[in-house]
C-alpha cells in the first residue's frame, strides 16, 4: 500500500501498447489548456449501457474534448493491468519494472476495473469473468498457513507476492489495508457479475468465501484500533491505525462481516485520532498526502453520508476531499519552499516514487531527495517531486479545477506520460534529457487503478454504483455511525 517503505527495484521494464498517444497530442498543443484530439462517438454512444448513469460532462464544466482526453487516459491505464497481469494465477506486477513481485492491493484494483473495462467494451463479459474467477481461485487454494513462503493467514494476505509461485516476497508483512484493497476488489467483481451462469454462481460464491475468512478481529490484536499487520518471524507490527488515513474502506469491510466483525468502538477510537486544523483559511481534516484523501472514495461513494465525527463538524468525507484539493492547490501557489514548477494548476504531493542520490543522472544535486516517500502538505516531505495522476485522481471532487490542472501539467511536462500511462511521478526541479523533467521510470499499479476507477466514478459512478449494493459495505458503513444519503 502507499504507505510501505519497502525497497523497490529501479530498472524498468520498456514495453509498447497499441494506445493512442495522448503525449503527441499534448505537444502538439499551441494553446494553454486546450487539446485538439480527433473526434469520435462518446462512450455513451459506444456502450448505452453506461449511458445517464452519472452527471454529464457539462454538468461537471467539462467539455467533449475533456471527456476524450479522459477517455483515452483511462483506457491506457486499464492497459496496464492487461499487461503486466500472470494469466496462470491473476496475479498483478506491483509495477512495470522487471522482477516486480505482485502487490495484492494492485490486484484488488484490477479485480475492481475489469467491470469497468467491460461495460467501455475495452474487454468483454467472458474475458473479464475468466480473469477474475482465475485470481479468486489462486486465493481461495493458496498455502493460507501463515508460513514463511506463503500466501496467507487467517484470511489476510502478504502484501508483496512472487509473480509464479504466489508465496511472499520481499519478507513483507501479512497487509491489513492492502488484504482490505483487495477484498473490495473480490466484492467490485462480485457485485457485477450477478447472471445465473455456472461460472458467475461459481464467483460469488469464491468472493464470499474470501471475505468471510478474513479474520478482522485478530487483526485488532489487543488494541484499540486495527493494527497494521503481522510477520511470521516477530508476531503483530508496532504499528496500529492512528490519525485520517485511506482506512475507511478497512473498517467498512471489517465492521460489515458476517463472520468476523470488529465492534464499533474500534472504529470510534480510530476517529478518536483524528486531526481537524485549518489550513489556507480552509477547515479540513488533516492528512498531508493526496492519495488519502482518494483511495477510499475508489470504491465507497462518500457523498451525502456522515458518521458522528462528520455530522459534528458538518461536512463529509467527499467535501473534505474536495476541501484537501484545495490546500493542495494553495500551497503549490503559494510555493514555500520555492519548487519548479509549482503553481495552482501544477500540484500533487502524494505517495510517489520520487528520485534519489543513488541514481547516477542525478550526481552532483545537492538538496535531499525522498525516492518513495508518502509526501504531503504543508508539512512535507517535498521534494519538488509531483504525482501527474493525483489530479486525475481528484476529478470527482472538484472537477474543473482538477481537469485544469490535468491539462496544464501534461501540456508543459508531457514526458510524465508513457504509453499514455502517467509515471509515478515527475520533478521539474531536476531536469534531465535536454531540458525535460525528471521522471520515475516504469509505471506503479496503483496510480493505473485509481485513474482508472475515478475517472469511471466522475464518468458514470460505476463502481459507486456497484459498492453501495454490497451488503457487507453498506452495513459496515451504517455500524461505524454513517447516516444520510444513499443510506437512508
Amino acid at each position: 500500500m502507499r504507505h510501505s517503505t519497502l525497497h523497490r527495484p529501479n530498472a524498468m521494464r520498456h514495453s509498447a501498447t497499441p494506445w493512442l498517444t495522448v503525449r503527441n497530442a499534448l505537444q502538439a498543443m499551441a494553446r494553454p489548456h486546450r487539446i485538439t484530439l480527433p473526434t469520435v462517438a462518446s462512450p455513451s454512444e459506444r456502450h448505452p449501457s453506461i449511458a445517464g448513469a452519472g452527471l454529464s460532462m457539462a454538468a461537471h464544466g467539462l467539455s467533449a474534448d475533456d471527456e476524450a482526453l479522459l477517455d483515452r487516459l483511462e483506457h491506457a491505464a486499464l492497459g496496464y493491468f492487461l499487461q503486466h497481469t500472470n494469466p496462470d494465477n491473476g496475479l498483478v506486477a506491483d509495477t512495470s519494472r522487471p522482477h516486480s513481485p505482485c502487490s495484492i492491493a494492485v490486484v484488488g484494483f484490477a479485480l475492481s476495473c475489469y467491470p469497468i473495462a467491460v461495460e467501455r467494451g475495452w474487454m468483454t463479459r467472458a474475458d473479464a469473468l475468466e480473469r477474475t474467477l482465475g485470481t479468486l481461485r489462486f486465493f481461495a487454494n493458496a498455502d493460507h498457513s501463515g508460513a514463511a513462503e506463503a500466501t496467507g493467514y487467517k484470511g489476510f494476505y502478504f502484501h508483496f507476492l512472487d509473480m509464479h509461485s504466489g508465496a511472499r516476497a520481499w519478507q513483507s508483512e501479512l497487509s491489513v489495508i492492502d488484504t482490505a484493497l483487495l477484498i473490495a476488489g473480490v466484492l467490485s467483481a462480485a457485485t457485477y457479475f450477478d447472471a445465473e451462469c455456472s461460472g458467475e454462481v461459481a464467483l460469488r460464491s469464491l468472493a464470499r468465501s474470501l471475505y468471510d475468512r478474513v479474520d478482522w478481529r485478530w487483526a485488532q490484536h489487543d488494541g484499540t484500533t486495527l493494527n497494521h499487520g503481522w510477520k511470521p518471524e516477530c508476531g503483530f507490527l508496532a504499528y496500529c491505525w492512528g490519525g485520517y488515513s485511506e482506512a475507511i474502506v478497512l473498517y467498512a469491510l471489517a465492521l460489515g462481516s458476517a463472520t468476523h466483525p470488529i465492534d464499533s468502538d474500534c472504529y470510534r477510537a480510530w476517529t478518536a485520532t483524528y486531526q481537524w486544523e485549518n489550513l489556507y483559511g480552509h477547515e479540513f481534516l488533516y492528512a498531508g498526502p493526496l492519495f488519502v484523501h482518494q483511495f477510499s472514495h475508489a470504491w465507497i461513494d462518500l457523498r451525502g453520508i456522515r458518521d458522528r465525527f462528520m455530522r459534528g463538524k458538518r461536512c463529509d468525507y467527499f467535501e473534505n476531499s474536495r476541501r484537501a484539493t484545495e490546500v493542495q492547490r494553495e500551497y503549490a501557489r503559494r510555493n514555500p519552499l520555492e519548487r519548479s514548477g509549482y503553481d495552482e494548476d501544477c500540484w500533487g504531493l502524494t505517495a510517489c516514487d520520487g528520485p534519489n542520490a543513488d541514481q547516477p543522472e542525478l550526481a552532483g544535486v545537492t538538496q535531499r531527495l525522498f525516492g518513495y516517500s508518502a509526501r504531503g502538505v504543508p508539512y512535507g516531505p517535498d521534494d519538488g517531486s509531483l504525482g501527474g495522476w493525483a489530479a486525475v485522481a481528484s476529478l470527482p471532487f472538484a472537477p474543473a479545477v482538477a481537469m485544469r490542472a490535468v491539462r496544464d501539467m501534461l501540456q508543459r511536462y508531457p514526458e510524465m506520460l508513457r504509453d499514455d500511462r502517467y509515471a509515478s511521478s515527475f520533478n521539474p526541479g531536476l531536469p534531465v534529457n535536454n531540458g525535460e523533467a525528471w521522471v520515475s521510470q516504469g509505471h506503479y499499479g496503483l496510480d493505473q487503478g485509481i485513474v482508472v476507477m475515478m475517472i469511471e466514478n466522475l464518468r458514470s459512478g460505476l463502481p459507486w454504483r456497484l459498492m453501495r449494493t454490497c451488503p457487507g459495505i453498506a452495513l459496515g458503513l451504517r455500524r461505524a455511525g454513517f447516516r444520510g444519503g444513499w443510506l437512508a
